[in-house]
């Protein structure tokens, strides 16, 4: 009885294998989404949103994107874990689903090694510190001396609790032992509007997002919390250019990944368009200037970052003793 269960459970994966083969070997069919897991506006959905009708003109098939909005990306990426590996469902997300929401809560949904199955890294870029108008601070001692003189402190802003901009935040505060206060929105546009209307003293966001808010006066750059400065923003330092800040390096990057069991050709037919997208020069010009940094590494190279990216991630939410539960 047990070897006549093994046979047809044996016959059933090849017959499935069967399917998702001759699948493969005709996708697309239908239409395909790119799910975001934040909200429209912020820079997961500018980049999204550019890439999608570049796929549709090769692939013969409208692409759309959908957002899919909430627990700091959680929501979005759930739904994708979820979908059928048929290569119609297909998440664009920062690293804060893939590599630092799996810290913080302890009754996450989905398992992001292991329901995911990477396609490429799409790009990396660093966050910019940014202050409102009405804060005296014009670099990042100034920020930290100020802090310290008020008793009530300062507030900062970010796009959801527990994300690379709010962990960027609680770097700060720990490294410098500031008194600051996180105020979590529920995406960057919506944090970038309460930065914008004073709702709070600074926050840490995308380049992608802020650079015209920079350059038209609303918002003052103090800092980029990458390694070293960006092209794009050349006389903003680097963090670490402040000793005591030595190693607060936290860049944010977006990347696609499928549902886990997705036929691998159809994630590398998805890895080649993407590669073809970058290499567009309307695509660069449109995103290198604000100091993007356009990677489409391979399926198996981004599955090694992500990785590695959640090794480090996990100390860095532990330090900080942060939850989302």
């Amino acid at each position: 009885m047990f070897k006549a269960k093994r046979a047809v459970a044996a016959a059933m994966a090849l017959a499935a294998a069967g399917v998702l083969s001759a699948s493969a070997q005709s996708y697309p069919t239908k239409t395909i989404r790119f799910v975001v897991n934040f909200a429209p506006g912020g820079g997961t959905d500018l980049v999204a949103r550019a890439m999608a009708p570049e796929f549709t003109k090769t692939l013969g098939q409208q692409v759309i994107v959908e957002n899919r909005a909430g627990g700091n990306g959680s929501i979005g990426a759930d739904v994708v874990a979820k979908a059928p590996p048929d290569g119609y469902t297909f998440l664009v997300a920062t690293n804060a689903a893939i590599v630092i929401n799996p810290h913080l809560y302890k009754k996450l949904s989905y398992d992001p090694l292991k329901d995911l199955a990477p396609v490429s890294q799409i790009a990396t870029l660093p966050f910019v510190l940014v202050v409102h108008p009405s804060v005296p601070a014009k670099n990042v001692r100034e920020l930290i001396a100020l802090s310290k003189s008020t008793t009530k402190g300062l507030t900062y802003g970010s796009s959801g609790t527990g994300g690379g901009a709010h962990l960027a935040g609680e770097m700060l505060k720990n490294m410098a032992n500031v008194n600051i206060t996180h105020v979590p929105y529920k995406g960057s546009a919506p944090a970038l509007t309460g930065m914008l209307s004073g709702e709070v003293d600074f926050m840490f966001v995308s380049i992608l997002t802020v650079t015209p808010l920079i350059k038209d006066g609303r918002l003052r750059a103090i800092a980029v919390s990458s390694a070293d400065r960006n092209k794009a923003l050349p006389n903003v330092p680097a963090m670490g250019e402040l000793p005591m800040l030595k190693g607060a390096e936290s860049d944010l990057w977006y990347g696609m990944l499928a549902p886990a069991n997705t036929d691998r050709r159809i994630i590398d037919t998805m890895y080649k368009e993407t590669v073809r997208v970058l290499a567009l020069p309307e695509f660069r010009n449109r995103f290198e200037p604000s100091g993007t940094v356009l990677v489409g590494n391979t399926p198996d190279a981004f599955g090694k970052l992500m990785r590695n990216e959640y090794e480090r991630w996990g100390k860095v939410v532990k330090a900080a003793g942060t939850t989302a539960d």
